[in-house]
C-alpha cells in the first residue's frame, strides 16, 4: 500500500466533495464517503499542523526561537 501523502489525501476528499454534491449516490454510499472525508480532513489537518510546526522551529531569531504570526492573503479567495 502507498503512503498517504497530503496532496493524495486531499485530492481523494475534492472527489468526495463532488461525488456527494452531485447527489447521486444512496444514503448508505452517502455517509460512508461522508466518513471517509471527515477522516480525510482529520488526517490532512494534522499534516497542516506539522508543516507549521516544523515552519515555527525553522523561525531562528538571535540565538533563540521566535514564532511569527503567518500573514494571510487578504484577497479572499
Amino acid at each position: 500500500m502507498a503512503k498517504k501523502t497530503f496532496e493524495s489525501a486531499l485530492s481523494k476528499l475534492e472527489k468526495i466533495t463532488q461525488e456527494l454534491e452531485a447527489g447521486e449516490l444512496p444514503l448508505e454510499s452517502s455517509l460512508k464517503k461522508f466518513d471517509e472525508g471527515v477522516q480525510l480532513v482529520d488526517f490532512c489537518n494534522s499534516k497542516l499542523e506539522e508543516a507549521k510546526s516544523r515552519v515555527e522551529l525553522l523561525l531562528k531569531r538571535d540565538g533563540s526561537f521566535e514564532t511569527v504570526p503567518f500573514e494571510e492573503d487578504s484577497r479572499g479567495d
